[in-house]
């Protein structure tokens, strides 16, 4: 077993704070009450042009590892929290209070390669506490995967590190974030707008979330980022992005363990047209999947076909990752090289489209597509935040099924899609979305 183990957050993934308090802490709770709000509040961490790879100096600090469901609705998707995670591994015997646990909160807005430079002196500090010889073991979810390789490969740290087991991370990016970085972030849902297009182009580690694949369609067939004109993006920070993909290798391949979700309709390819991106599923007319927000080409790295038996998939959305029981099982038998099997996964497979947001009063409508109709029932529960299931139904079987919800109150719910036939297993799947009141105006 590693000597010290770091569990690295995703994108949005870290509490922020500044001299006057938190300025980041969106949970499903809090969304309720602050979402109203979050385009004043989220403009305080709009980063200065320029900022490359350095730190603005505005006093905003990370400051924790988000515990429960968190969420910028309509922009990213909600997320689970790393409580489960952080206790998975604390039954291992890995506790912050002993040292041989981290959980390194960063300010993702930053740079990756700030990240992985400040993520290597923190290891180091730790390790060399543990003694001369102590190793590292790097559990990351999404974004956290790229902090740790660059500190891995750009920082000296490959020496010191046992593994890196990755959950969900675009080793080559996601077409997700070309969308919202070109098409803007203006949602609007109701009376509910918020216009948060230029906090996100200021990001450099959004940037570094583009597509490293080549994705957009041209008369030639598809091409990269660099090789094209992106709307309303500034060609620098993509250049800047492509080349820190550029300085990522395969220098520590043997010891990298990447879990990816699979089977959920994902963006993967991109036509530019009239200064608006429209993303595709598919993939030279194959549609590959994904988790969701992570296409499968962009799940592994460069040059690894995608039936390598390096690939663990698991039947998941990316942002649930964290939380699957199969996924923590695999975590741990990577971690402690014990025999576990992870569950069993061979079996029916739904793709899951549920919205980020709706505003009470309206239906709550969940898309669920089945390539495999063989089982007999299907249940689409919505379950409250605290785990109470509110309201399920059994919907007739068919390739493509819709179902609604309507009367739900206020609140943060998981949608979870499973089977209730013994004979004809389905892999669950768990959505997350946000019910809110609709403001006087």
């Amino acid at each position: 077993m590693s000597d010290l183990v770091v569990v690295l957050p995703g994108i949005l993934g870290s509490t922020l704070r500044d001299g006057d308090g938190m300025v980041w802490e969106v949970s499903g709770k809090a969304a309720l009450r602050a979402v109203f709000t979050l385009g004043r509040s989220l403009q305080r961490l709009k980063l200065p042009p320029g900022i490359g790879d350095e730190h603005p100096g505005d006093g905003i600090e990370p400051v924790a590892l988000m515990a429960d469901l968190h969420v910028i609705p309509g922009i990213w998707t909600p997320l689970k929290g790393y409580d489960r995670v952080t206790r998975r591994v604390n039954s291992l015997g890995y506790t912050v209070e002993k040292g041989n646990l981290l959980l390194f909160a960063y300010d993702w807005r930053l740079s990756n390669r700030y990240n992985g430079a400040l993520l290597a002196r923190r290891v180091d500090e730790a390790l060399d506490k543990l003694g001369a010889n102590a190793k590292v073991s790097f559990v990351c979810h999404s974004m956290g995967g790229l902090v740790a390789r660059w500190c891995i490969e750009q920082c000296g740290m490959a020496e010191r590190t046992d593994k890196l087991i990755t959950m969900g991370t675009p080793f080559r990016g996601a077409a997700a974030a070309l969308d919202q970085l070109v098409n803007g972030v203006r949602k609007g849902l109701g009376p509910l707008a918020i216009d948060l297009t230029e906090f996100a182009r200021s990001m450099p580690s959004l940037h570094q979330l583009l597509p490293e694949y080549a994705c957009i369609e041209s008369p030639n067939g598809l091409v990269k980022t660099t090789e094209t004109t992106l709307p309303e993006l500034d060609t620098k920070m993509v250049e800047d992005a492509m080349a820190f993909h550029g300085a990522l290798t395969d220098s520590f391949a043997d010891q990298t363990y990447a879990i990816l979700g699979g089977k959920q309709p994902t963006a993967t390819t991109a036509r530019v047209a009239d200064g608006k991106v429209t993303c595709y599923r598919t993939y030279e007319g194959d549609d590959l999947y994904g988790d969701a927000t992570v296409p499968m080409v962009g799940a592994a790295r460069r040059g690894l076909q995608l039936s390598s038996n390096t690939l663990h998939r698991v039947v998941e959305q990316h942002t649930s990752l964290q939380d699957n029981s199969t996924v923590l099982d695999m975590v741990e038998a990577f971690l402690t090289s014990t025999t576990i099997v992870p569950r069993n996964v061979t079996a029916t497979e739904p793709q899951v489209s549920v919205p980020d947001l709706v505003l009470a009063g309206e239906d709550l409508e969940v898309t669920v597509e089945l390539k495999d109709t063989t089982p007999r029932a299907l249940k689409v529960a919505v379950v409250s935040e605290n785990g109470k299931q509110v309201e399920s139904r059994s919907p007739a079987i068919s390739e493509t099924m819709t179902i609604k919800f309507d009367g739900l109150p206020p609140g943060a719910y998981y949608v979870q899609v499973s089977g209730i036939s013994p004979g004809a297993p389905v892999v669950p799947v768990t959505s997350a979305a946000l019910v809110m009141d609709c403001p006087d105006v």
